[in-house]
């Protein structure tokens, strides 16, 4: 959901990923059964057509990694509309908005966070402990001994996975973060779109006309639906362009940091990856780990409209 954002999407895994047969993959059943419950808990959840309108237009083209041009196949923005008045009387959207504009885009760039970034991210955890969303993803954490009862400690493992700063570039000071990387979205080398996979922050950045979008990824007999809550799309962003990035629509940031916590927390890879059956759609997420944070995370859309039934 980007069109003059960026949503810029994991490494080499994300943005070489070619389009998978979904009835070939072998479903996680246990996770496909807690990303539901979480599904149905996402009361924050938009509503296409009511809180936001999102216009598909042309199915976007190959293009290399690394091409700075690409032929637009959407000449109007990804998002035609979005009721901001609704995203920002739910706090956690609110919260979650604030932060967007307390990085350096560029890996390379030393990070200089302030007392009062660090009093934001604090804000907007523990808006985000307060909903059922994440404190069903508590419970199950707990469950499986990947998290403890307390909530001090809980958000402190948050926080670590999350806001923690690294190295994400050899040269130079700390210069990313897992929200940082999948929230915000980065440039490599001036050359190289890397996360950026959050429909708040496409649509923000399409407004500020930072982003455009270029079309829809799909194969031929799995096309979209403007009501779709996840979409392939090809976009590019401070010129430079990702020629296909997965991401979620409509869907609140405490859904989305709760699913990729359970998905890293409950595995020791370097990169896990997992099928899930979620609602209508069949997905492959992926989350990247850089030490005990996060480097990546997004969902790869294998099928929708319950077409792998």
């Amino acid at each position: 959901m980007l069109k003059g954002y960026d949503f810029g999407w994991m490494l080499v895994l994300s943005a070489l990923f070619t389009f998978s047969d979904a009835s070939s993959q072998t479903v996680n059943q246990e996770l496909s059964n807690i990303f539901n419950e979480l599904w149905k808990l996402d009361v924050n959840r938009l509503n296409p057509g009511t809180h936001y309108n999102i216009s598909l237009q042309g199915k976007a083209g190959y293009i290399p990694q690394g091409s700075t041009n690409a032929v637009d196949h959407a000449s109007s923005p990804l998002f035609t509309s979005v009721d901001e008045a609704k995203l920002n009387s739910i706090t956690t959207y609110a919260r979650f908005m604030k932060l967007l504009d307390n990085y350096e885009r560029s890996t390379g760039v030393a990070e200089r966070v302030t007392a009062e970034e660090v009093t934001e991210n604090n804000s907007f955890l523990d808006a985000v402990l307060e909903t059922a969303v994440m404190k069903r993803a508590h419970r199950y954490l707990i469950g499986k001994a990947k998290s403890r009862s307390d909530l001090r400690s809980f958000k402190s493992q948050l926080y670590y996975m999350w806001f923690r700063l690294y190295h994400r570039d050899r040269n130079g000071g700390e210069d990313s973060s897992g929200f940082e990387h999948v929230f915000v979205g980065e440039t490599k080398f001036g050359r190289e779109i890397m996360g950026l996979h959050n429909w708040v922050q496409f649509y923000l950045q399409e407004k500020q006309e930072l982003l455009d979008y270029k079309g829809y990824k799909a194969r031929d007999n799995d096309a979209p639906s403007d009501d779709d809550h996840v979409l392939n799309v090809q976009f590019s962003w401070h010129g430079l362009v990702k020629p296909v990035a997965s991401a979620f629509v409509g869907v609140s940031p405490e859904f989305e940091m709760a699913i990729f916590t359970i998905l890293f927390l409950t595995s020791t890879e370097k990169t896990t990856t997992a099928v899930v059956n979620l609602d209508e759609y069949q997905l492959e997420m992926v989350v990247h780990r850089h030490g005990r944070s996060i480097g990546t995370a997004y969902p790869k859309l294998l099928s929708s409209n319950s077409r792998h039934i």
